[in-house]
């Protein structure tokens, strides 16, 4: 049996918010039986993660206030893709201004798709090691705290489900089975 071609094809596009951050539209699409379906879409730039080990294994995280969930989590150093820019320029930076780690090596642990259903943002993951510590620049409405967890507890809490953020429990996972630490 060959498979079904799955792909929706756009019949029509409303654009309903466009923001600093992301936009959103909302899309008529013709379904591979021929129904009409619509789709909610939110369109986002994308975004990088680093999980940066210090020479004792540690990982350099951030703590920092989400309000969507109205609450603080305990995340990877993180940010948004400027247009056109590198993710890996983009993962350096927010590395630098957040926790002040300049790395000596520095290399991709793959890309992510964090909510697919609707939302188009694409993550780029990284791993750095060889930190050299310089100043930390943080933007001027940023705020967060910065500290070094042991990789070993990093993954016991991500596999806990203590660590919630998508990003920071894909990339330890990825650097432990890369590492095999």
């Amino acid at each position: 049996m060959e498979p079904m071609n799955l792909t929706e094809t756009t019949l029509e596009r409303e654009d309903v918010f466009k923001g600093r951050i992301f936009s959103v539209h909302v899309d008529k699409v013709r379904l591979p039986n021929g129904e009409t379906s619509t789709r909610e879409v939110i369109e986002h730039g994308g975004g990088a993660a680093v999980l940066a080990l210090d020479e004792n294994n540690n990982v350099l995280v951030v703590t920092q206030y989400r309000y969507t969930f109205g609450r603080t989590l305990l995340e990877l150093p993180a940010g948004k893709l400027e247009p056109g820019e590198d993710p890996a320029v983009t993962a350096l930076r927010e590395l630098k201004e957040e926790t002040g780690a300049v790395p000596e090596t520095f290399e991709p642990l793959g890309r992510i798709f964090p909510s697919p259903g609707c939302y188009s943002e694409r993550l780029y993951l990284y791993l750095a090691r060889g930190l050299r510590m310089e100043e930390q620049k943080l933007d001027h409405n940023e705020f967060l705290n910065v500290a070094r967890v042991p990789f070993q507890e990093m993954v016991d809490r991500c596999l806990s489900g203590e660590i919630e953020d998508a990003k920071t429990v894909v990339a330890v996972l990825k650097a432990k089975l890369k590492l095999n630490l």
